[in-house]
């Protein structure tokens, strides 16, 4: 993967879930996102923590960890990364459910924590 790519769903890789019988619950905290202000070209730091139930397959980890690494160069807001990070979690895993939670570092004085859910349609 080249270090300028634009992140994409494609980039990441799964593996079949291994007890796809039991529903579980996996959760994978990123505490060293960094995506870039749009506004002011400065960069932003943020933890980004998956918690989800997979259905057929799980996330494999370095992938996830390159497709995140991705984001560095991408001047984007808080809450537009947080939902695209779920939809290409969403595309790639298919899981029973996924939320994706993004906490940042205070900018001015404010923190911001931005919270994306999915649940898979039933029946």
């Amino acid at each position: 993967m080249a270090p300028t790519e634009t992140p994409s769903a494609s980039q990441l890789e799964t593996f079949p879930n291994p007890r796809p019988e039991r529903e579980f619950t996996v959760e994978i905290v990123c505490p060293e996102f960094t995506s870039v202000c749009p506004k002011t070209g400065q960069p932003d730091f943020g933890t980004i923590t998956y918690t989800y139930t997979p259905a057929g397959s799980c996330v494999e980890l370095k992938s996830l960890k390159l497709y995140l690494q991705q984001y560095r160069t991408q001047g984007i807001f808080y809450e537009q990364v947080t939902n695209r990070l779920l939809d290409d979690f969403v595309a790639a895993c298919h899981p029973v459910r996924c939320k994706v939670v993004s906490v940042w570092t205070p900018r001015g004085g404010i923190s911001t924590t931005v919270t994306c859910e999915y649940a898979a349609a039933t029946g």
